[in-house]
């Protein structure tokens, strides 16, 4: 496993020089992901996997401001060159889709504050980028972050890990990284879940080991 080199140095935390160092952030108003992730000779590293837990606070406001103050410290912390934030979708409940949008707007205007630029996914290119199909399991996901990046921690929760997957997402549009589709005799449509992660799988034998 690739170790990142930390120094620390008057309570910062400085990088060795890289390429790329994204952040990645799914938020949430209860509990809010991140990630750090880079490339480093060739290898996938997620330098941090964390989650910003609120569950105990019960204002809504106190949330967000906890979650643009933490933002700012990691952002301050690891210098990221840019960000990904995943973009939330319809739900049933309305009133958690706008406490959802609120927590990603907290995130974001951290990110802004500090010019870096910040990029939005929705959760299905998210999975589609990294397994081939676009409505892959958390499990599925999961399973396949664990073979490509080095992980802090191999046990991250479903919030560390879908921000490490955001950014995943991100670092490989930066790196005008392109999934080959599996290949049919039958067009499907690229979120048709029909044998996509076992074609996936096997015709990526590099990337599942």
């Amino acid at each position: 496993m690739v170790i990142a080199i930390r120094y620390i140095l008057r309570n910062q935390i400085y990088i060795p020089d890289m390429s790329h160092i994204i952040l990645g952030i799914d938020p949430g108003s209860r509990n809010t992901g991140y990630a750090i992730l880079t490339e480093e000779d060739g290898k996938l590293v997620a330098l941090r996997c964390d989650v910003l837990k609120m569950a105990h606070m019960d204002e809504h406001s106190d949330r967000l401001q906890y979650i643009f103050e933490e933002v700012s410290g990691i952002i301050a912390s690891f210098e990221p060159t840019s960000c990904a934030v995943e973009t939330p979708v319809y739900g049933v409940d309305p009133l958690a889709m706008l406490k959802l949008g609120r927590a990603q707007a907290a995130a974001m205007l951290a990110i802004t504050n500090h010019d870096i630029e910040v990029s939005e996914y929705y959760p299905k290119q998210v999975k589609k980028s990294i397994t081939g199909n676009g409505n892959a399991s958390k499990e599925q996901v999961a399973f396949m972050l664990r073979k490509t990046v080095s992980l802090p921690d191999e046990n991250l929760s479903n919030d560390a890990t879908d921000a490490l997957a955001i950014a995943w997402c991100h670092l490989m549009k930066q790196n005008n990284f392109q999934q080959q589709a599996p290949k049919s005799k039958k067009k499907l449509h690229q979120n048709n879940s029909k044998s996509s992660w076992a074609d996936f799988v096997a015709n990526n034998p590099d990337r599942v080991k």
